[in-house]
């Protein structure tokens, strides 16, 4: 008998955090319970890393409390790791929590079977040695390890290629622990989550919660918006009514009068809170173009390029013209990079042409934001040799540029290694956009922007008139944007086919290991297992046997209840009886584990 009822592995009550000035979140409550599959979203800022850091240990909030269930094992993937020079068994076995119980043989044992199920054919690799991808699969086996109740993953799709995305979905969605992942990824989302949570000040509570998918978070997420879109108005008309009381002439105050004039303070108070979330900002993004009228921007013939003795492509032939939207696919390290900058003109072909149109105007967008001085203060790297950059012939106040972007004043003299990561990539795509633009070369221009700033993007490069070559990991923006796909990598000849999906197909049709013939099913004799046999159990021990399935069943009840409470009192933030519900179900859920574990000691010894 397994229980199904879910259990709270950790609660976070009116978490608050500031970093330097800025609050990042205030007063944040929400729980994990067992076999919760999250995606966590959010503005750029809004602390969705460092919320997840503090749920994971990693950093500590400046105000509220973090309760873990009893003996929880927690695991964290970071964004990014620096590895020293060791092999990747080495890498696993540093990883192993000092406490663990395991043999010295048991974990060479455990180790090499978690290596092989994650793909590592060479346990002896350096881990420095490893694509991204696969230093990611490194990264979540040395959290696995530890065998952890719950795993947090931040921005895990980063710098992924996609047969790396594609692992790592089904991965998540076949994984037993539960799991909190931030991403920006929308199909990803889609793929892995069965709950969403936004941090976003927008919310009356600073966070948004909901069962389903990111599509069907979206859905519900709109639905509460106008809702509150619909309060605000409620409360405007009930505001100019009481702003008409108030300004009429005074008479003889009574206790009556005077609660109404607290109560109107009141309601101006909660009207000025709502349109404070209402106010929704998001990026301006407007790629400038030139005016040119040539057909053909640019073509490439018989292209070819290797590099330490391996051949990355050859043979490739493609044309730019007004209105292309070229999409770059393949694994890592499959020279998709190689091939823009070969395209931008940094890098020579080892055979082929270029042939560009007269005084081609082409802007290159670097994945590795090189181009950014870290000690620039924001204010200089938006805008270099002045206080005013020129954009579309007119002269705009750096302040105001950047408030476009969603940059606030007060902030324009922190120095750029400060930033956030996705603020670096808005920093950027500021750059992008005062270069007119002939072909826009974009070198996953989406790692690290949050979905509302990528959706802007998304929709500002659709109507950009002249030609784009990406790259991107991203699905839903490859899937939208693009008019061609070129695909890197595979034996044969280079494809450029109509989508992604039709990349997806090929790389499964080529990659695809041959089928085996079917086994002869032998049908077997006796097939349902006996019943443990009480034959050795004594009387008292019998009872007891008896007596435990209705004492799991009400356990389980209690469990249930407890849980719609706990549900119920984060709703309403009534953090005292919140935390007698969160104690409760602590108790009943070690109680029900007892319960499970005399029980299978039973059975064990009646076998």
């Amino acid at each position: 008998m397994m229980s199904t009822i879910m259990t709270l592995l950790l609660n976070c009550d009116s978490l608050s955090k500031a970093f330097g000035s800025k609050q990042l979140f205030s007063k944040i409550s929400l729980g994990i319970f067992r076999g919760d599959k999250i995606g966590l979203i959010g503005p750029n800022g809004a602390g969705k890393s460092t919320l997840l850091k503090i749920m994971a240990g990693v950093d500590k909030s400046d105000e509220g409390i973090l309760s873990y269930r009893k003996s929880l094992r927690v695991g964290y993937v970071p964004q990014s790791s620096e590895y020293p020079e060791l092999s990747v068994h080495d890498m696993v076995m540093g990883a192993l929590h000092p406490n663990h119980p395991m043999s010295s043989h048991e974990a060479e044992s455990q180790i090499t079977i978690l290596l092989s199920k994650l793909g590592f054919k060479d346990p002896d690799q350096l881990a420095t040695a490893l694509s991204g991808g696969w230093k990611k699969r490194l990264d979540i086996a040395m959290q696995l390890i530890n065998e952890p109740d719950v795993l947090f993953l931040d921005e895990p799709t980063n710098h992924l290629d996609l047969e790396g995305i594609v692992w790592l979905e089904s991965f998540l969605k076949n994984a037993s622990m539960a799991f909190i992942v931030t991403s920006h990824d929308r199909y990803f989302l889609d793929n892995v989550a069965v709950k969403m949570i936004e941090l976003n000040p927008i919310f009356p509570q600073g966070v948004f919660c909901c069962d389903g998918n990111y599509s069907e978070f979206v859905e519900k997420r709109t639905e509460f918006l106008e809702y509150q879109l619909q309060c605000e108005r409620a409360l405007a008309s009930k505001v100019r009514g009481e702003i008409h009381w108030l300004r009429q002439s005074p008479k003889a105050r009574t206790t009556k009068s005077s609660a109404r004039i607290q109560s109107a303070g009141k309601l101006i108070d909660e009207l000025s809170e709502v349109r404070g979330r209402n106010k929704q900002s998001t990026a301006k993004i407007d790629f400038e173009a030139t005016d040119r009228q040539t057909r053909k921007l640019l073509s490439a013939k018989n292209l070819s390029k290797s590099l330490g003795g391996r051949e990355l492509f050859s043979g490739l032939d493609v044309t730019f013209a007004p209105g292309m939207r070229l999409g770059i696919v393949g694994p890592n390290g499959c020279g998709k990079t190689t091939l823009l900058k070969i395209l931008a003109g940094e890098i020579a072909p080892d055979k082929g042409t270029l042939k560009y149109a007269d005084d081609l105007r082409i802007v290159y967008f670097d994945q590795h934001r090189q181009a950014l001085n870290p000690n620039d203060t924001l204010r200089r790297a938006l805008s270099p040799n002045s206080d005013t950059v020129l954009y579309r012939d007119q002269h705009i106040h750096v302040n105001s540029w950047g408030k476009r972007f969603l940059f606030h004043p007060d902030r324009m003299d922190l120095p750029v290694r400060q930033l956030s990561g996705g603020e670096r990539a808005r920093i950027g795509i500021a750059r992008l956009m005062l270069q007119p633009a002939d072909l826009l070369l974009l070198d996953e221009p989406t790692n690290d922007l949050d979905i509302a700033t990528l959706e802007t993007l998304e929709e500002s490069l659709s109507e950009f008139p002249g030609a784009i070559a990406l790259i991107t990991h991203d699905r839903a923006l490859l899937d939208r944007l693009t008019t061609c796909v070129i695909g890197l990598g595979l034996p044969g000849e280079i494809p450029i086919l109509a989508d992604i999906y039709q990349w997806e197909e090929l790389v499964k049709s080529r990659t695809a290991p041959p089928q085996k013939e079917p086994e002869k099913i032998v049908e077997k004799k006796n097939p349902i297992a006996p019943l443990p046999s009480t034959q050795k159990l004594s009387y008292r021990e019998k009872k007891e046997l008896e007596s435990f399935e209705p004492a799991i069943t009400s356990l389980e009840a209690d469990i249930q209840k407890l849980t719609a409470e706990i549900e119920e009192h984060t709703a309403k933030n009534n953090l005292t009886a919140l935390h007698d519900a969160c104690a409760k179900i602590d108790k009943a859920q070690n109680d029900l584990d007892a319960l499970f574990h005399r029980w299978q000691e039973l059975e064990n010894k009646g076998k």
